[in-house]
């Protein structure tokens, strides 16, 4: 619970202005054009997450769109396979994150190498070593690479069938290799010193700078903050991060702030970003179910009085949003939410469902049918 007289109530819609400018949804262009675009939006994000539902274009690629207007898939590929100024690992979800903070991930690697692999406990270490001994004679391979697996059993609902696909996997976890390409879902995998071409590997960090890390992520992405929004699915990081905090508001580079409907949950904001509010202008954004604004669902309705709801695994007659619903932002509103499906086969995106929050009017939704339109050339490659 907040403390009452230790922190300062701040109105929803200063909190709104914050987060937004922190996610970079407020200003039309604000990692500028080109390839180099995306590296500067996943480096600022902190990570863009990657999902495999592909009714429309797939979310890393939409999250990357909706901040980056002349966005093409080609950046992202150069970003990771030709640059290499991105890769991919586990965060919340798997992600796209920045090469720059890949030694932050080194202690999850080297932890998967010292236990039994979670679901891939069945992989043996000689598997390990022979896709490793393959991948160092033969470059990057892939699982269509492998054609001469005895298929065996599965010992968990999301493992493979493929001893060699569990292999690789496995080996990704512990650093081992790297995901150096990805085509749609299909990832071929390089020895992770040769695709980033290390002389020697980064330094790994201390349990504290991995905490400071976590915390300068989350205010860079978020302005404001709590332990649950910093440490989304990472309950053990809580402890060390909630030390840090307190460390920082003694030295008052933090201001403890909540919401003021909602004073138990208690936030901090940098005093300068607190000072430096603004009301964001009055853009259009299709954002993705998985987009950093509406992933975290209790942060999202305490901010936005909005309760989004992914109804994919719900029963169709139990739906309210549709299938694969995306909610529709306007400058610092949560206004629609559109059920959306691509026909890739007749050129076309087609609107499923359309479900108003507020009230209709004629200037909101030739805005948004404005934005459909630029989203449907995203959508069909018509860049």
């Amino acid at each position: 619970m907040a403390n009452a007289k230790a922190s300062h109530a701040i109105d929803p819609a200063v909190a709104r202005a914050i987060w937004l400018r922190a996610q970079r949804l407020d200003t039309a262009a604000p990692f500028g054009e080109g390839a180099e675009a995306t590296r500067l939006a996943v480096e600022h994000l902190g990570y863009v997450q990657i999902d495999t539902i592909n009714v429309i274009e797939r979310c890393h690629h939409h999250i990357l769109y909706s901040r980056i207007p002349d966005y093409r898939r080609a950046h992202l590929t150069q970003a990771q396979s030709v640059d290499k100024s991105v890769f991919e690992y586990w965060t919340h979800a798997l992600a796209y994150v920045p090469t720059r903070d890949l030694r932050f991930f080194l202690p999850a690697m080297k932890a998967y190498r010292a236990k039994d692999g979670g679901w891939y406990g069945s992989v043996t270490p000689a598997e390990i070593k022979k896709v490793l001994r393959r991948i160092k004679t033969d470059g990057a391979l892939s699982i269509r690479d492998i054609d001469d697996d005895e298929l065996v059993e599965k010992d968990h609902p999301w493992a493979s069938r493929k001893p060699s696909k569990r292999a690789l996997q496995l080996a990704f976890y512990q650093g081992l290799v790297a995901i150096s390409a990805r085509q749609g879902m299909l990832k071929s995998y390089e020895l992770t010193e040769r695709h980033f071409g290390w002389d020697k590997p980064p330094k790994p960090p201390s349990a504290k700078q991995v905490a400071e890390y976590l915390l300068e992520r989350a205010l860079r992405s978020q302005g404001v903050v709590s332990l649950d929004s910093i440490c989304h699915l990472d309950a053990p990081s809580k402890g060390a991060v909630k030390a840090l905090i307190d460390s920082r508001v003694r030295r008052k580079l933090l201001v403890p702030v909540h919401l003021e409907h909602a004073p138990k949950v208690q936030h901090w904001v940098a005093p300068e970003v607190l000072e430096a509010t603004h009301a964001p202008a009055e853009l259009v954004h299709i954002l993705s179910p998985f987009d950093p604004l509406i992933i975290q669902r209790k942060r999202l309705s305490a901010f936005f009085g909005y309760d989004h709801i992914f109804e994919a695994y719900v029963p169709a007659a139990k739906r309210k949003l549709g299938y694969f619903a995306l909610p529709v932002l306007m400058g610092d509103r949560i206004v629609a939410a559109l059920d959306l499906k691509t026909d890739r086969a007749a050129g076309k995106l087609l609107v499923q469902k359309w479900t108003w929050l507020e009230d209709e009017s004629a200037e909101v939704k030739a805005a948004i049918e404005e934005e459909l339109g630029r989203f449907e050339a995203f959508q069909l490659g018509r860049e």
